[in-house]
C-alpha cells in the first residue's frame, strides 16, 4: 500500500520519475502561456476592474473543493480572474509606487528558488544556498564601504530591516549604558525615556518598529526638514540638547537615503558626525536610494553611508528584483549577539568547528527564502554597468519630467527629484477670484488618479503635503519614456478640465 501510494503521488511533486517530469514540464508550459496571454500581452497598465467586480467573480469560487480539477483548467481560470486584473508592473504607465518591473534573470531564479525550496535557517536545509548568501552579504558590505568586521542578512524588505536596526540600537544602548540585557531581562525601567530621532518624512516603519519594540510611537521624535525634504542637522542638534535637558535618553538617529514620496537623501555625513558626538546608533534607511551605489554618476549622493552602524537596502525596488528581496547590513557583526539564540536542532556547536555560517542567529525569521540567488543571477547576467545605465536612465527621466511640469501653468511641481520620484498636482484653471476651496482642488486631484486607474491608462500615486493632495510619479521603469510622460500629463490636464466643470 505504501509503495503504491508513493507512485500515485508522483505527478504532484518534482522528482526524477518520468511521470513527475512530464507533469512538471506541462505545468510550467501552461503557466507560461497564462502569464504571457493574461499579463505580458496586456496593452494597459490595469484592466480597470472595480473592487466589486473582482470580489463578485471570486465569490463564486469554491476555495476548498472536495475534488481537484485539471491543473490547466485551474491556471486558465486564475488567468481570467486574477492575473488579468493585476497591475502590470512592467507597463511603462505603471508608476505609482516603489513597485518595480522584475528582471527576466530574476524571474528564472524564482523558478529555481521555488522548486528547490531551500530553507535558510540551517546548513542541512540549504548547504550551497547558505554559503552563497553569506558571500553575497560580504560583497554587499564591501560595496557599501564597510570593513572586514561587517556582516548582514537577507530580509523580506525595508520593514524588517528597519526593525532590526532599531532592535539592535535599543539593545546596545541598554547593554552599554544601563548594564541591562533586554534579551534576558525584558525592557529596563528607563525604556519609557528612550527616544529615536528621524525626519518628519521618514518611512512609517520607524514608528511601527518603535511600537513593536515596546517603546511606543511617542518615542519617535520627528525632526523638521528643509525645502528639499532632508533632515535638518541644526534642528536635530537643537532637539538632542532639549532631550538632554528633559532627562530623556536618545538611542538612535535614523537617516533616510531616498524618502518614499520625494526620494530625498538626508545629509549623511553631517548626521553621522552628530551621532558620533552623542554616542548614538546611526541607522540609514536606504531601501529606495541604496541602489545608487551602483552608479558612478550618482554614488556620491550616498557619501557617509559607510559610517552607519546599520543599513537597510531593498532589492525589489531599483535593483529590479521580484518581491520580496532586501538586506540588513551591520557595520560590526558582534552586535548580532544581541539577538543570537541557540537551538540544538538548527545550529549545533559543530557548525562553528566546521566553519559553517549560522544564518538563523542573525535573523528575526526562522524559515526564510533563498532570495540571494535572484540578486546573484541578475548581477551575473547584467553586470554592474547595465544596472547603472538603467538607474541613470530613470533619474534622467525624473529630471526631464520635473522640467515639463514646472513650465506648465496647469500643473504645480512640489519637488525637484533627488532620485526618481516626482510629486506634483493639477492646478485648476478657473478664475482665481472664484476662490474655490482647497478641498475642491484636492477632490479634483484625487478623482484624476482614480479615473486614470479605472480607465486602465495609467497607475499613478496620490500623497499629501500638509493638507494638499498631490499626484506622484515613481519612475522606476527604465522603459518609460518622456513620450509616455507627456501622454499621461495630457490626460491629467484633460480630466482636470472636465472635473472643473462638474
Amino acid at each position: 500500500m505504501i509503495n503504491a501510494q508513493s507512485t500515485q503521488f508522483d505527478a504532484h511533486f518534482l522528482t526524477n520519475s518520468t511521470k513527475s517530469l512530464v507533469a512538471y514540464h506541462q505545468a510550467i508550459v501552461t503557466a507560461q502561456e497564462v502569464l504571457l496571454h493574461y499579463f505580458a500581452n496586456q496593452t494597459q497598465a490595469y484592466s480597470g476592474a472595480s473592487p466589486e467586480e473582482i470580489a463578485s467573480t471570486l465569490a463564486t469560487v469554491d476555495f476548498f473543493p472536495m475534488f481537484g480539477r485539471e491543473l490547466s483548467q485551474v491556471l486558465n481560470d486564475v488567468g481570467k480572474t486574477v492575473v488579468s486584473h493585476s497591475v502590470n508592473v512592467s507597463h511603462s504607465h505603471c508608476m505609482a509606487h516603489l513597485h518595480c518591473p522584475p528582471l527576466i534573470p530574476a524571474l528564472t531564479s524564482e523558478l529555481l528558488i521555488n522548486a528547490m525550496n531551500q530553507s535558510m535557517d540551517s546548513w542541512d536545509q540549504s548547504p550551497a544556498a547558505t554559503l552563497l548568501e553569506q558571500q553575497m552579504v560580504n560583497e554587499l558590505c564591501r560595496l557599501f564601504g564597510y570593513g572586514a568586521g561587517a556582516d548582514g542578512i537577507f530580509t523580506s524588505g525595508g520593514t524588517q530591516s528597519n526593525f532590526m536596526g532599531l532592535l539592535l540600537a535599543r539593545d546596545r544602548y541598554a547593554s552599554q549604558h544601563l548594564n541591562w540585557q533586554i534579551q534576558q531581562q525584558g525592557l529596563p525601567p528607563e525604556a519609557n525615556r528612550f527616544r529615536i530621532l528621524c525626519s518628519d518624512v521618514s518611512h512609517f516603519t520607524i514608528r511601527q518598529a518603535a511600537a513593536l519594540l515596546g517603546l511606543g510611537e511617542k518615542s519617535v521624535i520627528q525632526i523638521e526638514t528643509d525645502a528639499e525634504y532632508r533632515l535638518c542637522p541644526i534642528a536635530l542638534e537643537r532637539q538632542l540638547q532639549q532631550l538632554q535637558a528633559e532627562k530623556l535618553l536618545p538611542i538612535a538617529i535614523v537617516a533616510t537615503a531616498g524618502t518614499t514620496d520625494f526620494g530625498s537623501i538626508d545629509p549623511l555625513l553631517e548626521l553621522a558626525a552628530c551621532a558620533k558626538r552623542y554616542g548614538l546608533w546611526f541607522h540609514v534607511d536606504a531601501a529606495f536610494g541604496g541602489a545608487l551605489v551602483l552608479s558612478d554618476r550618482h554614488r556620491h549622493k550616498l557619501a557617509g553611508i559607510e559610517l552607519a552602524d546599520s543599513i537597510t537596502v531593498d532589492f525589489h525596488k531599483l535593483f529590479y528584483q521580484p518581491i520580496s528581496c532586501g538586506a540588513f547590513l551591520l557595520k560590526d557583526r558582534s552586535h548580532f549577539n544581541f539577538i543570537k539564540l541557540h537551538a540544538d536542532y538548527l545550529n549545533p556547536e559543530t557548525n562553528a568547528v566546521e566553519g559553517i555560517p549560522d544564518l538563523v542567529t542573525k535573523s528575526v525569521q526562522t524559515t526564510r527564502r533563498f532570495d540571494a540567488l535572484k540578486l546573484f543571477v541578475s548581477l551575473q547576467a547584467l553586470g554592474r554597468q547595465q544596472f547603472a545605465e538603467m538607474i541613470d536612465t530613470t533619474l534622467e527621466l525624473a529630471t526631464a519630467t520635473a522640467q515639463l511640469i514646472s513650465t506648465d501653468p496647469a500643473l504645480e511641481l512640489a519637488n525637484h527629484p533627488a532620485i526618481n520620484a516626482v510629486v506634483f498636482r493639477y492646478y485648476p484653471q478657473q478664475n482665481v477670484s472664484d476662490q474655490k476651496s482647497e478641498g475642491w482642488h484636492n477632490r479634483i486631484n484625487s478623482q484624476i488618479r482614480a479615473m486614470l486607474l479605472q480607465s486602465g491608462e495609467a497607475v499613478i500615486a496620490q500623497t499629501k503635503i500638509r493638507d494638499r493632495v498631490y499626484l506622484k510619479f515613481t519612475l522606476l521603469n527604465p522603459r518609460t519614456t518622456l513620450a509616455d510622460i507627456r501622454k499621461i500629463l495630457d490626460s491629467i490636464k484633460q480630466l482636470g478640465q472636465v472635473l472643473e466643470r462638474i
